[in-house]
């Protein structure tokens, strides 16, 4: 069994509240005035932090994959309700917002590069229709024929010609897909990276190791290894066992793995045999918000491992009267660690 660590309280009131918000007339959502000082002062204070524990020989504020922290705000694809999700724009502005990591998500083009990007195809999120409309595969999704642009047709530098801003809104023209390298460049130092690998069985099919190119930009970065830079801790997740089994035991990363669940892996992976399983090879579970019921999580917190589900978003609330109201109860009455939100703004930081 993993050790169980006691939890680090760092202030994180103090550190956050140092950004003012003033109401959009526009969206109706809470908008950074934005203080450089005290993001500076947050910094600091995290790597001062993450240096004494290390040197305490203790587990660091973000430390090893038996972390323990306060509550956690998650910025699911950046602050994806105000900018177009897996862009710096989105990024940038969940790190404003107060993010206490800025999830994302990668996918690999044709000549091997590692790119933020959700779908495994461009047309939802991009131009690419009008920039190569001759470039599609057609595929039938049921007795549908629709045409595709997979993300693995495509080199880097074509990529780089799409605007990957405009489907969201008129003012993010011109906003492009970012490399891994480029994200981890633009965050770093500011706030974590919850980094999500997407479809690593289909890359496998193709003789790509996206884990292995995962973890070595990470390596290139400095980042590889817990505790590297206490003020950009790692975690990296994925939908897949197999994938993260690989990481853990072939690839042998010491950095935080989380397993993200979905419904149709609810029966195994959230019954006290799968959860006995997964605490050997993660330290994070990240299951869908309406599968989790107070007994998983409590099991989840005995055997060592902390729990952020996914996705809160203003949106879909459900019974609740807004999304900051919806976290509140998962967070403070229900004890989840962590909350993955469209709305890093709406996070409620005490109970």
């Amino acid at each position: 069994m993993r050790g169980i660590f006691p939890y680090v309280l760092i202030g994180r009131k103090e550190l956050i509240e140092g950004t003012e918000y003033k109401k959009s007339r526009q969206s109706g959502h809470g908008r950074p005035l934005g203080n450089p000082h005290m993001i500076n002062e947050r910094r600091d204070f995290l790597r001062l932090m993450g240096a004494a524990a290390l040197m305490a020989g203790g587990c660091g504020v973000f430390g090893g994959r038996e972390e323990k922290a306060g509550k956690l705000l998650i910025a699911h694809r950046g602050a994806s309700a105000y900018a177009p999700e897996n862009t710096l724009e989105a990024f940038r502005l969940a790190v404003e917002q107060g993010a206490d990591y800025v999830e994302h998500d990668l996918h690999v083009t044709r000549d091997g590069v590692l790119v933020c990007l959700h779908d495994s195809t461009l047309e939802r999120t991009t131009d690419v229709e009008e920039v190569y409309p001759d470039r599609f595969r057609e595929e039938t999704v049921n007795g549908e024929v629709r045409r595709r642009w997979p993300v693995t047709d495509f080199d880097l530098a074509e990529l780089q010609r799409l605007d990957a801003g405009s489907w969201f809104d008129a003012k993010f023209k011109g906003a492009r897909i970012p490399t891994f390298a480029e994200m981890i460049d633009a965050l770093r130092g500011r706030t974590g990276l919850y980094v999500e690998i997407k479809s690593p069985e289909s890359y496998w099919s193709r003789g790509v190791e996206i884990e292995r190119m995962v973890l070595e930009d990470l390596r290139k970065a400095g980042l590889d290894r817990p505790g590297a830079d206490p003020a950009t801790p790692v975690l990296i997740q994925t939908f897949s066992p197999a994938s993260l089994k690989k990481m853990a035991h072939e690839l042998k990363t010491d950095l935080q793995l989380g397993l993200l669940i979905g419904g149709s892996m609810r029966a195994h992976w959230l019954s006290p045999e799968g959860l006995e399983e997964a605490r050997g090879f993660v330290s994070r579970i990240g299951p869908e918000k309406g599968l989790l019921d107070p007994a998983t999580i409590a099991e989840i917190h005995r055997l060592g491992m902390t729990v952020a589900p996914y996705t809160f978003r203003s949106s879909d609330t459900g019974a609740f009267k807004d999304v900051k109201e919806q976290m509140a109860h998962f967070l403070y009455t229900l004890g989840v660690d962590g909350a993955i939100t469209d709305n890093p703004d709406e996070f409620p930081r005490s109970a």
